[in-house]
């Protein structure tokens, strides 16, 4: 299977995806950097989680646009 066929990676395509090692990967995991969850001993990280983590480090906000109807007294 290709690596970004599926909405839901394991560890091994996310230390591929970062060029990062088990080790780090388990951090990142276990600190709560990476949004995921476990069946069983098996992590399950969903693929969005992976590109928020890139864009906060990477510096990245998503646009949010102006609200124009707040009301400040």
């Amino acid at each position: 299977m290709n690596t970004y066929d599926s909405e839901i990676m394991n560890m091994e395509e996310l230390c591929e995806c970062l060029l990062i090692g088990r080790t780090t990967a388990s951090r990142l995991l276990n600190s709560g950097a990476i949004k995921a969850f476990k069946i069983n001993r098996i992590w399950k990280i969903p693929r969005g989680s992976v590109i928020d983590y890139i864009k906060e480090k990477a510096g990245i906000v998503p646009y949010q646009p102006p609200n124009f109807f707040v009301q400040t007294d």
